[in-house]
């Protein structure tokens, strides 16, 4: 006889992000074929609404009570690469913690932070370690939401991991696991996520800052300017962020641009028109790719998938001209039947969610 109270295990699993008092959200079944099979997918924004009155809204899609994985959003949480401690593995958290105290935006005490190692771990050497911080605050809020909806959260992720599930099960599925490959996703019209993945393990990761307009803008009209020229190199500041420290026998090649002439910001982004706004960017796509092969020399970069909504395609064949590299559209939908239509911005914000149904590792942060 089943207790009432015992719910019965079902193969639907409900992810989420929480940010900004915006709420993304797949809700999908694994089927028998390993397929996870889309069955419903959207954006709802809190707006002027009470706590209670868009948990009643988010009820009423019938959210409640499911198995959840939350995936945090870039702007929720830092993620530094360290010098892997030389200290026993149940050890690498709290030593992890001690080493990223002076990088941190947050105070060392209100952070929740996980470890991973960076690579497959076929590398010689102690290695590097990826180190996700979040605050208490952001996990915090997460789990707060996920109580009044009544929800298990058994796994908090994040998008540079669920991007690598993503680009990994595309390059399986094109006989190519074992090579490097490359992700770029633009989501929101400011930020853009590069990771690198090979043997379905994530080994390099940065963040884009998009120059403002870029996704509305025309790439490439009106100027013969190349990534790869020097005019170019020197034309554009370069982005301003963390850029992990990648070393190779004692040699950083992390952050080796400082000898790029400095101009006017404005004569960058504001004063040269939309020309000026994807050369900027494509240096500093350029610029990342070039550090992954002077680091990696013996992985040379298979492809790079790019996602930019409505305009993937037309992306990935501009920056194909632009950085001589094999460059295709990021095309999830065949490994996710149901994630098609629904609005543009709102399927955006949704795709990297759909990594996280392919996470096989079961730690929290």
């Amino acid at each position: 006889m089943r207790w009432p109270w015992k719910r019965q295990a079902s193969n639907d699993q409900l992810v989420v992000s929480w940010s900004g008092q915006t709420l993304a959200y797949v809700l999908a079944r694994l089927r028998t074929d390993g397929a996870h099979e889309v069955l419903k997918f959207g954006v709802e924004r809190q707006g002027a609404d009470s706590t209670e009155d868009f948990v009643h809204r988010l009820q009423g899609l019938g959210l409640k009570g499911l198995e959840t994985h939350v995936m945090l959003r870039p702007e929720q949480y830092q993620l530094l690469q360290i010098a892997a401690p030389a200290v026993p593995p149940e050890e690498l958290r709290s030593a992890a913690r001690y080493q990223i105290r002076e990088m941190l935006v947050s105070h060392v005490d209100d952070i929740t932070l996980d470890v991973m190692r960076v690579g497959d771990g076929q590398q010689k050497g102690a290695g590097n370690l990826f180190v996700v911080a979040a605050t208490n605050v952001v996990v915090r809020e997460v789990l707060d939401l996920g109580d009044a909806m009544h929800w298990t959260v058994s796994v908090i992720d994040i998008q540079e991991t669920a991007q690598r599930n993503l680009q990994s099960a595309l390059a399986k599925r094109d006989g190519a696991a074992d090579r490097a490959n490359a992700a770029l996703v633009l989501v929101d019209g400011h930020q853009a996520v590069l990771t690198i993945s090979a043997n379905e393990e994530l080994f390099y990761t940065r963040r884009l800052e998009l120059p403002e307009g870029f996704l509305a803008a025309s790439w490439g009209h009106g100027s013969d300017a190349s990534a790869g020229s020097a005019d170019s190199a020197g034309s554009f500041t370069p982005v301003g962020e963390y850029v992990p420290d990648y070393s190779v026998g004692g040699v950083s090649y992390g952050s080796d641009y400082t000898d790029i002439p400095a101009v006017n910001p404005a004569s960058v982004v504001g004063g040269g028109g939309d020309d000026d706004k994807a050369q900027r960017f494509v240096v500093e796509v350029q610029r990342s790719l070039d550090v992954w092969s002077r680091s990696w020399s013996s992985m040379p970069l298979n492809s790079l998938r790019v996602y930019a909504g409505e305009r993937s395609e037309e992306l990935s064949k501009w920056l194909a001209a632009q950085l001589g590299q094999t460059v295709l559209p990021m095309d999830v939908n065949a490994l996710f039947p149901g994630f098609e239509g629904g609005a543009v911005g709102d399927k955006a914000l949704c795709l990297p969610l759909l990594g996280v149904l392919m996470r096989t590792e079961s730690r929290k942060l």
